[in-house]
């Protein structure tokens, strides 16, 4: 039965992938942690499954594999569930689908499993998970990868939990990952960042975080309906050299970590904003000289 699944690692991404497919009408088999008490939990959040403390006969049981553990547990998770199908016998793994949820890696940390019948791929939904609750996965986009038959089954859990699938080439998946990481986990820094700025200037957090939001959100807005370049604001989009440097002067009673971003962060607006891209770079490059 091609809805059947096992789920190795069932953190954030595995229950939230196991709950939301469940509810499509899936058959969850083995839910795999760490220990049974963390299995058993996965199972009540997923609201499906068999609690299972450590990878057993019981994950062969569903046609399609997904491990979500961390990446770097990833290789050997596919070296168990080898084993386990070794210890079962060499056809066990023919129709097996495995597919792994992590950004950075493709298909190839699951080489064990292809050098036993399996189809291999990868699946990464581009979206946070908090740990509370399942956060909407319709609309969302999942990058894909893998052997054909693995693409298809992935397609068929993409089309289940109303998500976009795009393939992402396995050569290009760290590119993607680290987009994706530009895009969520640095635009937080930069915001918590510019939060405590605004702190030290006398806000209050909540406000500030308030007040930002708001700025943010409307950049984010503009950037969405006109464009990067329409949408682009501030002294670097003015070509106003004389407010940067003031910028710098008041970072510099900051920790040097504040200069250093906001530094590589306006040449890299003058990257990929700029209209004149040299001549911008060239004039934060007279800036720093001026400065050192």
């Amino acid at each position: 039965m091609l809805k059947s699944l096992a789920i190795v690692g069932a953190g954030r991404v595995g229950r939230a992938l196991g709950k939301r497919l469940r509810e499509q009408g899936w058959r969850i088999g083995a839910v795999v942690t760490r220990s049974q008490n963390g299995a058993r939990n996965a199972v009540r959040f997923i609201g499906g499954g068999r609690a299972c403390a450590a990878i057993s006969r019981e994950v062969l049981a569903a046609r399609i594999i997904i491990i979500a553990t961390p990446d770097d547990e990833i290789a050997a998770a596919a070296r168990q569930i080898a084993e386990l199908f070794e210890a079962v016998g060499n056809s066990a793994l023919h129709g097996k689908i495995v597919l792994h949820t992590s950004g950075a890696l493709d298909a190839t940390i699951l080489k064990s499993l292809q050098q036993h019948g399996a189809a291999v791929g990868s699946m990464h939904p581009l979206q946070t998970f908090s740990g509370v609750g399942v956060p909407p996965l319709e609309g969302k986009y999942f990058a894909i990868e893998g052997d054909p038959v693995a693409l298809r089954a992935t397609r068929t859990i993409v089309r289940a939990l109303g998500g976009k699938a795009v393939n992402i080439g396995a050569g290009r998946k760290s590119l993607y990952h680290a987009a994706a990481a530009l895009a969520a986990g640095h635009v937080l820094a930069v915001e918590e960042a510019a939060t405590r700025m605004l702190m030290s200037a006398g806000m209050p957090r909540q406000q500030a975080v308030r007040a930002l939001l708001s700025l943010t959100r409307q950049v984010l807005d503009n950037f969405e309906r006109l464009g990067s370049r329409a949408a682009w604001t501030g002294p670097l989009a003015r070509g106003d050299y004389r407010v940067i440097a003031a910028h710098e002067q008041a970072l510099s009673e900051l920790p040097a970590e504040y200069t250093t971003a906001y530094e590589a962060l306006n040449r890299l607006a003058a990257r990929v904003l700029a209209t004149n891209t040299r001549s911008t770079l060239a004039h934060l490059d007279k800036l720093a000289a001026s400065d050192s």
